[in-house]
């Protein structure tokens, strides 16, 4: 089994964020935070029919982590975990994902909001979020379950 793995851009996102310090840990802490997504000319077909979704999910590229980690500390608290239980970038293939908000199609550009992802991040995909299919029922949180209690909102939604 050929263990490399070989995947292109698709285009580039860019944000309001220069670097990670006040960046919202997820994009829904920062409704108001808007993006847009440059996709390279050749993807441009690709689009067609996206405007008909209110959320797109992201799959990018951590292309300024330079470290992998197994175990690490979630921004919420301290203790330690597997890098599998947690978002954190220092991941083995550094692919991120995130859920963020359509707001327009303007020819190969996608003006978004709640963003949660660097300024000139490479894109590797586009997928729509489709509530039929990606909402699920009787969700444990594992160790995340504990900063959401009753509904509340951790205090800390932002990178340090």
């Amino acid at each position: 089994m050929d263990r490399e793995i070989k995947l292109r851009a698709i285009g580039i996102i860019h944000t309001p964020y220069k670097n990670p310090k006040g960046m919202p840990i997820q994009g829904k802490f920062d409704k108001q935070a808007k993006g847009r997504i440059e996709v390279f000319p050749e993807y441009r077909d690709g689009l067609k029919d996206i405007g008909g979704f209110s959320h797109l999910i992201l799959l990018y590229y951590f292309d300024r982590v330079a470290e992998e980690r197994l175990i690490g500390r979630p921004f919420l608290e301290n203790e330690p975990h597997g890098i599998f239980s947690i978002r954190s970038p220092m991941r083995p293939n550094r692919i991120g994902i995130s859920v963020v908000k359509l707001e327009a199609v303007e020819g190969n550009t996608i003006i978004f909001s709640e963003v949660d992802i660097l300024d000139k991040t490479p894109l590797l995909d586009i997928k729509p979020y489709i509530s039929h299919f990606d909402i699920r029922e009787d969700v444990r949180n594992g160790w995340l379950d504990r900063h959401f209690r009753d509904g509340r909102i951790p205090e800390r939604t932002r990178l340090r």
